[in-house]
């Protein structure tokens, strides 16, 4: 054997027992230090003190050292957590989970539900103290489980079975989620959503009898509208109809008012000519228009030619012109009364009918043939 000398051996035994401590802080570090990760919440649990209270259980997050001797490290995600309870074997597990809820009348309504979750960070402790789990989705198994589907029973029970299947569908899901929250919350689950998927399956007789009872009141509706429509048409050949016999009951009045207007006007035309022409006049008038032959009967006996007595008369001169006078004035009355629109807002009020003027037109003096 070849001589070593001293100081090979002593360095040989240092390297070694340097390599040996440095093999054992790494096996010691790796026992006794963990990570609790983004997203996670840890809690330090001394194995010793397993009936201590949620006061004696810290949150602790990052790297943790820890004795594995004494002392436990349990991380409970923070992250939401989805979870859904089908009857479907391709979606969640491959057993029929699906929950069923009975009515008002007894009805049981089976359906797939889906649930999303997270906890309160800060009642992890008192979490774990309760259940004594850390996984998340073994407690969403069962006891969330059984909470859902004890407040499905429970608000479901207050509901006749087609206001399930139909409009208020929403407000059950509603009425769930607020006692789940209410039941759950304490222990430090927060509900973020809860869903019925797909749609709800009853049984095949009462499914068929709602299914007629929405389809009458859907054609029930449907009559009605027509009901209305035919309704509102009649209104509105009411209303032309009305339209029709008031447009044709004005257009008579119009006529009616223009032939009354017209007889007024050859009345007052007629008074006008009756006033202002004077026997000798029509006297005139006559020998104007005679060819000079008298006129004979049938049987050829001439008659004399037609003569005015000029002395008899309704109305003395006087009082003829006076009532011509007042005839014209009320004519020329009206007819500045029908321009004054056309006219400026200023121009005197026509002349009173019962003041004529005091030089009204007289009628052509008589010619004497």
């Amino acid at each position: 054997m070849a001589y070593q000398p001293p100081g090979f051996l002593q360095r040989l035994r240092l390297l070694v027992i340097a390599f040996a401590s440095v093999v054992g802080l790494a096996l010691l570090a790796d026992a006794t230090l963990t990570r609790i990760d983004a997203a996670h919440v840890g809690i330090r649990v001394k194995l010793a003190g397993s009936t201590r209270g949620v006061q004696d259980i810290p949150v602790v997050t990052g790297w943790v050292f820890y004795n594995p001797l004494t002392e436990q490290i349990f991380a409970f995600p923070t992250s939401v957590q989805n979870v859904i309870w089908t009857s479907s074997a391709h979606e969640g597990r491959s057993s029929d989970e699906s929950i069923t809820f009975s009515s008002e009348e007894g009805v049981n309504v089976n359906s797939d539900i889906g649930l999303s979750f997270h906890i309160e960070p800060s009642l992890a402790p008192h979490l774990y103290l309760r259940f004594r789990q850390p996984d998340l989705l073994i407690l969403a198994d069962g006891y969330v489980r059984n909470a859902v589907r004890e407040a499905f029973n429970d608000v479901a029970s207050r509901m006749v079975v087609q206001d399930i299947y139909g409009a208020k569908k929403g407000k059950l899901i509603a009425d769930v989620g607020a006692k789940l929250r209410d039941v759950l919350g304490k222990d430090g689950f927060i509900i973020d959503q809860i869903t019925i998927n797909g749609a709800l399956r009853l049984p095949e007789n009462v499914a068929q009898a709602i299914n007629r009872a929405m389809e009458a009141t859907q054609n029930a509706i449907q009559a009605e509208n027509r009901v209305r429509q035919v309704r509102a048409e009649a209104e509105q050949a009411v209303a032309e109809a009305h339209g029709l016999a008031e447009a044709a009951r004005q257009r008579a009045e119009g006529e009616a008012d223009a032939v009354l207007i017209r007889a007024r006007a050859d009345a007052r035309a007629n008074e006008i000519i009756r006033l202002s022409t004077t026997g000798p006049v029509l006297q005139y008038r006559a020998v104007q228009r005679w060819d000079g032959k008298l006129p004979t009967y049938q049987g050829g006996d001439k008659l004399p030619l037609l003569t005015f007595d000029v002395g008899k008369s309704n109305l003395n001169e006087a009082d003829r012109k006076k009532e011509l006078e007042e005839l014209l004035a009320a004519d020329k009355a009206r007819d500045k009364m029908v321009q004054a629109p056309a006219d400026s807002g200023n121009s005197p009020p026509p002349a009173s009918p019962a003041q004529p003027s005091s030089a009204p037109p007289s009628p052509p003096p008589p010619n004497n043939p």
